[in-house]
This record gives C-alpha cells, sequence and structure tokens, in this order.
C-alpha cells in the first residue's frame, strides 16, 4: 500500500473515533443482559420501557433510537425506529418521544419481544446526532440510517434478553 493512501487512511480512522462519543443507556426497567419483564413484551402489555441515556455531547441536537432482535430467524429484526427525539437523559415508559418508523412487523411504532423460540438479545441502540433528520414519520430502518451518516456524534446500547 502506498505510504500517502496509509496516512489517509489512519487520518479518517482517527477523525472518526474522535467525533463519535459513547453514550451510557440504562433502563429501571431492567439490567444490561438481564431478562425484559413481560410488560414491555408481546405477550404483556407491548409497551416501550423507559430508558435513561447519559454523557449526551452537548452539540447534539437529536437522539434516534433503533431497538432489534438480532438473533431472529431472517437476521436483524427491528422492533421499534424513532428519532428526532430532543436530546433529553430521560424516556419514560410508554412514550412516543419522537417521530417513529416502521418496523419489522409492517407497523409504525414500538413492538416488543416476541421471539420464535429460545432467547434472543435486544439491542437499544442510541444514536446522539449533530442535527435532526428530514425523513417522513413512516420511513424504515435503511432510510433513517442513510440520513444519520456523517452525523453521529456518539452512541450506546443496551441489551435486554427475553424468552417465550
Amino acid at each position: 500500500m502506498n505510504i500517502n493512501i496509509l496516512l489517509i487512511v489512519i487520518v479518517l480512522s482517527m477523525e472518526t473515533l474522535v467525533k463519535t462519543g459513547t453514550l451510557v443507556v440504562s433502563s429501571s426497567d431492567f439490567k444490561a443482559n438481564g431478562f425484559i419483564p413481560l410488560k414491555y413484551t408481546c405477550e404483556g402489555s407491548n409497551i416501550s420501557p423507559g430508558l435513561t441515556i447519559t454523557d449526551i455531547p452537548k452539540e447534539a441536537k437529536s437522539l434516534t433510537i433503533i431497538m432489534d432482535d438480532p438473533d431472529a430467524p431472517k437476521g436483524p429484526f427491528d422492533h421499534w425506529i424513532v428519532w428526532n427525539i430532543n436530546p433529553n437523559d430521560r424516556i419514560l415508559e410508554n412514550m412516543i418521544p419522537g417521530a417513529e418508523g416502521k418496523n419489522s412487523f409492517g407497523k409504525i411504532g414500538y413492538n416488543g419481544p416476541c421471539p420464535p423460540t429460545g432467547t434472543h438479545h435486544y439491542h437499544f441502540r442510541v444514536y446522539a446526532l449533530d442535527k435532526k433528520l428530514e425523513i417522513n414519520e413512516g420511513s424504515g430502518r435503511s432510510v433513517v440510517e442513510r440520513a444519520m451518516e456523517g452525523h453521529v456524534l456518539a452512541y450506546g446500547e443496551l441489551i435486554g434478553l427475553y424468552k417465550n
């Protein structure tokens, strides 16, 4: 590899690391890598759990949440996509904190854990962005992720488990 190309790659990698901080995502409803209570699943009330987000950069203009199940039989299954959340440190239980997108159930909004078999991992991925996203409500994950490109200031996630 040409030394100039190598230097450019290193500089770009360093810029990416500097621009992306780490959010701390937690919930008073379940512990990290612990089981999600029935209330927040398809077998319960099917409402979203409360989340606490800390270490949000001061320059953040919005937050985005993508909750998915990477253990689903056909690959990652989206349960909740929500963006343009004001950068607050608390998202209350059963709250619609921003614009919601279409999940893998084909619905807009939150649909809780509902694995066909076995124990699945549910990732609540939270992104702090330097802008609000200018996309339509009901957009799918790929549209949201494209709109976020180049605007992520920090990222964090909380993983919960559920078994039918």
